[in-house]
């Protein structure tokens, strides 16, 4: 089934529209997401779940366009993204991954790395406003001075979403970012998501994927699940889900 909303103009289209797409995997001739149509709205939060290996990665990637597509089309705001707007697309979509890369030096240079990107010459780094980032989620006025190789991994992953956080894109794909955190750091990570949704709820939009029900409930207000590359509705509790269903 085509999703009718993803022809719709770009002031009213879905931020993102996701039409058919397909990842495979040929080295092991193995379907990573079968043909996938899926639909994400200004103000929707999405909560993601299903087994592990079931393809929740393989499909946030296939979002964010940072693995190729072998079948299928991405829509921003209803236009087509060619290879020449994948940079201003990614401007606007951030994926977060599980474990966070950081680069080698302070936690004030891995945030003003960016900004050396010529996507993001027209802005510029704000050290007021990540220290209040930072100190939503309880870390002090010196963390920016801190060695990136001496954080925790808590610590690392916090900073991995200030620096996409400072940047306001208008999608979080977020792929279990607070996997194997203490909970106090997980609730921080939930704490700034919930903030940067806040200040522009009518025109952001995030899929959390999550492997603990509790939290999938806390992030978000559509439940989607993922099994065996299948995307559907997640059914009420004690419910069986259609496989089959297109999610809309």
């Amino acid at each position: 089934m085509t999703d009718s909303r993803a022809a719709a103009p770009p002031d009213t289209a879905p931020l993102i529209a996701a039409q058919r797409i397909v990842r495979r995997d040929a080295a092991r001739n193995q379907t990573l997401l079968e043909p996938t149509d899926l639909t994400l709205d200004a103000g929707e939060r999405v909560a993601l779940t299903g087994p592990s290996g079931s393809g929740k990665s393989v499909l946030l990637r296939a979002l964010a366009l940072l693995d190729p597509l072998d079948g299928g089309r991405v829509q921003w705001r209803g236009r087509s993204v060619t290879r020449s707007r994948i940079p201003t697309f990614r401007r606007h979509v951030a994926y977060l991954r599980q474990r966070a890369a950081l680069l080698d030096g302070s936690v004030e240079d891995n945030l003003r790395y960016p900004y050396s990107l010529a996507v993001y010459r027209d802005v510029s780094f704000d050290a007021d406003r990540v220290r209040a980032l930072f100190e939503r989620a309880g870390r002090g006025a010196d963390f920016l001075e801190r060695d990136a190789s001496e954080l925790s991994g808590g610590e690392a992953q916090i900073v991995a979403l200030v620096r996409v956080l400072q940047l306001d894109p208008d999608v979080l794909l977020l792929d279990e970012p607070t996997a194997s955190l203490d909970p106090g750091t997980a609730r921080a990570i939930e704490a700034l998501v919930a903030g940067w949704f806040e200040r522009g709820a009518d025109a952001r939009a995030t899929i959390w994927v999550s492997h603990d029900p509790a939290q999938a409930a806390r992030v978000g207000t559509r439940q989607l699940v993922m099994r065996a590359g299948v995307l559907s509705a997640a059914p009420p509790d004690g419910e069986t889900t259609k496989s089959a269903e297109t999610v809309q």
